[in-house]
């Protein structure tokens, strides 16, 4: 078969690397910016800080005077210039943020005390690195056998690899080690036990009851454990004492603690906004000047030496990559700023007055069509960033809702059907909490067409759980 050439046209999407550059700078909230722009200016010595703005004049001078063109008499195709180690799919670095001794860390510390073999520490850093953030082992015991055999070349049975789990479920705190939540709670349970009734009487609950405690089946918890009703009382309190996820209290120091910076100021006053975006502490940038000197030194000499030429070469992708990430974070505010009226126009009822009911039902098109740009770019930035208001501090992402169509036809947000769902439970009998069937009925009652699943669907998003499992003593 004989090879044919053959010309074809089609149409593609590309974005250029200015507009890469834009759809990852506006998906940074503003508690991250100012690492992501401090990580530019290590990587790149023709950007820095402007200590003392200079005057806009001078600022636009100093760009005419130094076109990159003059600079060039040959083909030298732009590509060449540039230099780029990162795939296309490859996100942007975050910088790192260093905390203090982790999860892991500390448990093997206490076992420092418990005199182990070369042979048993060896097993228990294996479990301990097979913890989850919440403290359980959910790797087998015949995995780790395994996994030692493999890696460590340990010839070792399942009872060795017992008999160090169960020092590690002796450390501190209480249950970490525990292979399923029944066990956890019962290495806690056996922890609380002072030979009192109540806690006894946990511990055995725990034991040979607790399908039917996560069930709530109180009245067979009470048959079995042979106790009255103020006594079952009792019992389940203390149970409800012990912490399902013990790793947390070690595991969430393991991280700095992050407080919320708003992204957007909204202030209102007589009904009138005066919206602001919030850039405190973020420094002004500029062109380093020593660049420029360079570039100035460097173009003298350019059209007649190779190494003056490729030393331009190199500072001219240097002062070019600053120039478009200044140019990216002013089209970052701008277009933070464009998007964020668009959504203050759309829920001004909501703004003025801070009622999640008056949240009209408004999905990313919607956002989109009015400010024309693509449903992504609104998505970038809704997600993670956050509005400062006079009734409080709300996620971006939390505004948006579907809608849903009452008895008279009026599109309502979903929002508002979630809101009188939640109403509802929190004022419910916890002796008898209402039903999913029951809630549709009381929304069908109030004028909203929802079906049952949508009830549950809607209690499954705001975390709450069946009516069984709600049920209190």
């Amino acid at each position: 078969m004989a090879l044919k050439q053959q010309f074809s046209q089609k149409q593609e999407l590309r974005l250029s690397p200015q507009q890469i550059q834009l759809m990852k700078l506006l998906q940074i909230p503003a508690a991250e910016l100012d690492q992501r722009i401090q990580q530019e200016i290590e990587e790149n010595p023709a950007l820095e800080q402007d200590e003392e703005p200079i005057e806009e004049e001078e600022t636009e001078s100093q760009e005419e005077e130094f076109d990159f063109s003059d600079y060039f008499d040959d083909d030298s195709a732009d590509y060449k210039t540039q230099v780029n180690n990162r795939s296309k799919d490859e996100e942007e670095r975050s910088v790192p943020l260093s905390g203090e001794s982790s999860f892991q860390d500390r448990l093997m510390e206490q076992l420092h005390w418990n005199d182990l073999s070369e042979t048993d520490y060896t097993i228990a850093e294996v479990i301990v690195g097979n913890l989850d953030e919440s403290g359980y082992l959910n790797r087998s015991i015949e995995a780790l056998v395994d996994d030692l055999a493999f890696h460590f070349n340990l010839s070792i049975n399942e009872a060795e690899v017992l008999n160090v789990l169960y020092q590690i479920q002796e450390l501190d705190p209480a249950g970490v080690g525990a292979r399923t939540l029944q066990e956890c709670l019962i290495l806690q349970a056996k922890r609380r036990n002072d030979g009192s009734r109540i806690k006894g009487l946990a511990l055995k609950g725990l034991t040979e009851c607790f399908e039917a405690f996560t069930k709530k089946h109180y009245d067979k918890m009470a048959l079995k454990l042979k106790v009255s009703e103020e006594e079952l009382k009792a019992v389940v309190n203390e149970i409800l004492k012990l912490n399902p996820k013990p790793g947390g209290s070690l595991k969430g120091n393991d991280k700095l603690v992050q407080q919320v910076i708003p992204d957007f100021i909204l202030q209102e006053t007589d009904g009138k906004f005066d919206l602001s975006l919030n850039a405190r502490n973020l420094p002004e940038l500029k062109i380093s000047r020593e660049y420029q000197s360079l570039m100035r030194a460097f173009s003298e000499g350019a059209k007649t030496s190779k190494s003056d030429k490729q030393a331009l070469t190199f500072v001219k992708h240097k002062v070019e990559s600053a120039k478009g990430f200044i140019d990216a974070i002013k089209q970052r505010h701008e277009t933070l700023l464009f998007t964020m009226t668009a959504i203050l126009e759309y829920q001004e009822a909501f703004f003025l007055s801070g009622d999640t009911t008056k949240l009209k039902p408004m999905i990313l098109k919607d956002i989109a069509d009015r400010v024309q740009m693509d449903i992504s770019t609104i998505s970038r930035v809704a997600n993670s960033k956050y509005i400062q208001t006079n009734h409080g501090v709300y996620l971006l992402k939390s505004l948006f809702s579907e809608a849903m169509t009452t008895d008279t036809g009026e599109e309502v947000s979903s929002k508002e059907v979630k809101h009188i769902l939640m109403e509802a439970i929190e004022n419910e009998d916890k002796k008898a909490p209402i039903a999913d069937e029951k809630l549709m009925a009381l929304l069908n009652e109030k004028g909203y067409n929802i079906a049952r699943r949508t009830v549950a669907k809607y209690r499954e998003q705001l975390n709450i759980p069946v009516a069984r499992l709600r049920k209190e003593l």
